[in-house]
């Protein structure tokens, strides 16, 4: 697990749109904010991309960048992509489960046969200009994920109050 205030681990991902995404190529005003998905199989994450896909100018103006990831192959990141209302969204596919662990986020073996045989269980990530860990929140289970309406509501107190990352000692 990598607490706040520590960098995270270099993060080079495929995207859908046949380009590469680098973290550390990432300049973004304030914050990268980086969802691990579970995958197309997740209907709890369509809605929640479809909820960021709604925020996207929101986080924007907070000087925000965004991408969404997951363990999918390229096939099945791009038939969500194509299907699910995300077209503002970088989705990134193929993240290693092992590099998935070095993050902190929870593994699942799929219990269906419209489950992946591994994936990541879901995980937010805010990361300041330095490329450390400002906020995270990481769940074992699909459910109880972060509203992106208090995610802005806590990053729009951060900017004003310039409060510190928690959660470090």
């Amino acid at each position: 697990m990598i607490k706040p205030r520590e960098k995270v681990p270099n993060l080079k991902i495929n995207l859908v749109n046949d380009t590469q995404w680098s973290l550390q190529d990432q300049n973004p005003e304030n914050f990268t904010l980086i969802i691990f998905y579970r995958g197309k199989h997740c209907p709890v994450c369509k809605k929640q991309l479809e909820q960021l896909q709604k925020r996207v100018d929101d986080f924007t103006e907070r000087g925000v960048n965004l991408i969404a990831i997951s363990a999918n192959t390229e096939e099945l990141a791009k038939e969500t992509y194509n299907e699910w209302d995300i077209e503002s969204i970088p989705i990134g596919y193929e993240f290693p489960i092992e590099e998935a662990r070095k993050w902190g986020l929870f593994i699942s073996e799929g219990i269906s046969d419209k489950e992946p045989k591994e994936f990541t269980e879901p995980g937010l990530f805010l990361i300041d200009k330095e490329h450390k860990v400002y906020w995270e929140s990481i769940q074992s289970m699909p459910f109880g994920r972060p509203n992106f309406k208090d995610v802005l509501n806590g990053i729009d107190y951060i900017l004003k109050e310039g409060y510190p990352a928690r959660g470090e000692a």
